[in-house]
């Protein structure tokens, strides 16, 4: 049968616009710090997939969250700073617009799978118990852990409960089954079922959160129930656990990559790996021979520096290494930039597009990255900070050098400033003095302030 040659010419036209439009996956690991990571200089950890994509593409080294996982999430996924739209933990407010509205409106198939926790059940928030909340949020598709069900219902590792596309299906029914597989399967088929389309994954793992318990990799002949979960009490056989579960994480994105591979479509799409804030703070790992302290849920460098490496095949600088500023308020307009999505009215303006570094082209990288914290969870310390690769200015005048001293505990703010070092200290309180208002005292679950600023000033524009 003879084609039309109209007909021809609109499946070319779709083809060529399918390829000019990369997929993107972002998958972020969850309460995992620079330090656990071999190509940033890990010594307990063997991380050889997430290793060979920083051999591959670029490794950022100056990457920041938040200090926990629901601002972080809340974050990256609206390009917004926290003083304009975060009020609860565990809340992701539905009238937010996030990354995958703009892909789905730029034309990609979306999906999520992992964690979700962003309906509000820890303060019963309404519409808590909705489970069409991550397609309003912009997913096709999901496959998600704790969307309208508690801890309650089980954990998220061995047997677990598991929300997918409007389906409950409950431990019982996943019985002997590991949560990390079945959100890597779920990835890889819709990676599958799309690979004729730009398509969007976001992947917020379970692992490598607490409870540590054993994998697949080393559970051996045990029980896989729920009763596998239990948490761990001896600090040794908790640490022995985490490095078997940061080994297997990286596993699942070697499986990821290689289904890429397998799908033909690698050299078409972009790879970006992170985690949502620092390592729990049980933890204590051997980095470059030294001991660093994991940080998560305080605003110092063990609770805020976290990895990224991106890997474009084809794309990518290989084996780079960027002193570039990143935070999570970039992703969004850089996933924009790939997309080839003109932003509006209606997206974000905090973040900065790193999408130019991905092609190894110059770009313009930020000068400084911003953090506005408070938790509403439990009892750590909130406050703002504002830093450089280098130097690091708190809202309430503590001025450190995190990368030779992560625990933070030289204040420079007590001795002579002079120099680049002074230059420094004063932009960034200059930067800091066209913020809100800087939280104090303790995050607290069941506060009744919460103040938001959702029209403050562009940050950016107060500092260039």
């Amino acid at each position: 049968m003879k084609v039309p040659l109209f007909v021809v010419f609109v499946s070319l036209v779709a083809l060529v616009s399918a390829a000019s439009k990369p997929n993107v996956i972002l998958i972020m690991a969850d309460d995992v710090g620079w330090e656990a990571f071999g190509c940033y200089g890990a010594d307990d950890y063997e991380t050889p997939n997430i290793d060979r994509l920083a051999e591959s593409g670029i490794r950022f080294e100056h990457c920041y969250s938040t200090p926990i996982c629901t601002p972080s999430r809340v974050q990256i996924m609206t390009g917004q700073y926290s003083f304009r739209n975060y009020t609860h933990f565990g809340y992701l407010n539905p009238q937010d617009r996030t990354f995958a509205h703009m892909m789905q409106d730029a034309g990609y198939k979306t999906a999520i799978a992992g964690k979700w926790q962003l309906n509000g059940l820890y303060n019963n928030l309404e519409g808590y118990d909705d489970n069409s909340r991550p397609h309003q949020a912009g997913f096709d598709e999901y496959c998600l852990w704790q969307l309208t069900k508690g801890k309650g219902e089980g954990e998220r590792f061995w047997s677990p409960p598991i929300e997918r596309n409007g389906e409950f299906i409950t431990a019982e029914q996943n019985e002997g089954l590991y949560g990390p597989d079945l959100f890597t399967d779920f990835v890889c088929d819709f990676m599958a079922e799309n690979q004729d389309e730009p398509f969007f994954v976001y992947y917020p793992m379970v692992l490598v959160h607490d409870p540590f318990v054993k994998t697949p990799d080393t559970i051996g002949d045990s029980p896989r129930t729920q009763k596998a979960n239990a948490k761990v009490k001896d600090d040794a056989e908790a640490k022995v656990n985490f490095q078997a579960m940061v080994n297997y994480m990286d596993k699942l994105v070697g499986r990821i990559v290689a289904k890429t591979e397998a799908l033909g479509v690698a050299e078409n799409t972009i790879i970006l790996f992170t985690a949502d804030n620092g390592t729990h703070s049980r933890l204590s790992s051997s980095w470059k021979g030294q001991q660093v302290q994991g940080g998560k849920g305080m605003m110092k460098e063990t609770g805020t520096h976290v990895p990224l490496v991106a890997y474009w095949k084809g794309h990518t600088p290989q084996g780079l290494v960027s002193k570039d500023l990143v935070d999570f308020t970039d992703m969004y307009p850089t996933f924009a930039d790939a997309a080839r999505y003109t932003m509006s009215e209606r997206d974000p303006i905090d973040g900065r597009s790193f999408f130019p570094q991905l092609k190894g082209e110059k770009g313009n990288p930020r000068d400084w990255v911003f953090c506005h914290y408070e938790p509403y969870w439990y009892k750590k310390k909130t406050g703002q900070f504002a830093r450089t690769a280098e130097y690091k200015l708190y809202a309430d005048g503590g001025f450190f050098r995190p990368g030779e001293d992560w625990e933070e505990k030289n204040d420079l703010s007590q001795v002579a400033v002079e120099g680049e070092r002074r230059e420094v200290f004063v932009r960034l309180r200059k930067l800091l003095e066209e913020c809100p208002p800087a939280p104090e005292g303790f995050g607290e679950r069941d506060a009744e302030h919460r103040p938001t600023y959702q029209d403050w000033k562009n940050l950016h524009d107060a500092t260039d």
